[in-house]
């Protein structure tokens, strides 16, 4: 195979896909996308020093929102795994049946000197999945793939629940945010093969239409916090 024209191919389809994902968003184009979904205007300030901090959010299939997350300044790692059910039944097979209580969801292990909770959402809110969509991301259907916050603090609450309520009252998105705002009981890792996934699998079609447009959306809109992994 020519592997110059294939990725030629790729990143025009690239191009293409990213701006059939922020359309399906409710946004115009990649263009609008800053103007269209705010800073967060309540947040939490840089911490003076170093430090890690957790957040938790489900968005659809983990794949995408796990590769969207690992390119964010100031993320240290993301983990792909299950919320929202019990420990007996974090498991894909039984997570995928759709009545566990899990989201797949992913866990954002970040510096709070370099990064914030609401440059983190905003990124979640206007990237990586459509906060519109109840239970459902794209071609996935059922609860596994509900759009959600798992917040550790009150703090994280606060922030999410007010930028939820921005959002709205801007009127971003062409119907309401069905996000959910609910306390982390628990987080399970998921498989070994589903970490780090669309890397280990750049080429594989699910991949290529539905998560590398995000990507390609986060360097493209957010260069500021864009970086390669």
């Amino acid at each position: 195979m020519d592997t110059s024209r294939f990725l030629r191919r790729f990143a025009r389809l690239a191009t293409v896909t990213m701006a059939a994902a922020l359309t399906a968003c409710g946004l115009a184009d990649a263009a609008d996308i800053t103007k269209n979904v705010p800073a967060a205007a309540v947040d939490l300030p840089l911490a003076a020093a170093k430090g890690s901090q957790t957040l938790v959010v489900a968005g659809g299939c983990f794949w995408g929102v796990d590769a969207v997350f690992k390119h964010v300044k100031g993320v240290t790692s993301v983990t792909s795994g299950y919320t929202g059910g019990d420990k007996g039944t974090a498991d894909y097979e039984t997570v995928s049946s759709g009545t566990t209580g899990h989201a797949e969801s992913v866990d954002i292990v970040y510096d709070p000197s370099q990064v914030t909770v609401g440059q983190l959402l905003r990124v979640f809110f206007s990237v990586a999945h459509n906060p519109t969509e109840l239970n459902r991301q794209g071609p996935d259907h059922g609860t596994q793939y509900r759009s959600a916050i798992f917040y550790r603090d009150a703090e994280q609450k606060r922030v999410a629940e007010a930028y939820i309520a921005q959002l709205q009252g801007a009127k971003v998105y062409g119907g309401p945010i069905v996000t959910q705002v609910t306390p982390l009981v628990a987080f399970y890792p998921a498989e070994s093969y589903h970490q780090n996934y669309l890397q280990l699998h750049p080429m594989q079609p699910y991949i290529v239409i539905n998560d590398q447009p995000k990507v390609e959306a986060l360097k493209t809109i957010f260069p500021q916090i864009y970086h390669d992994s």
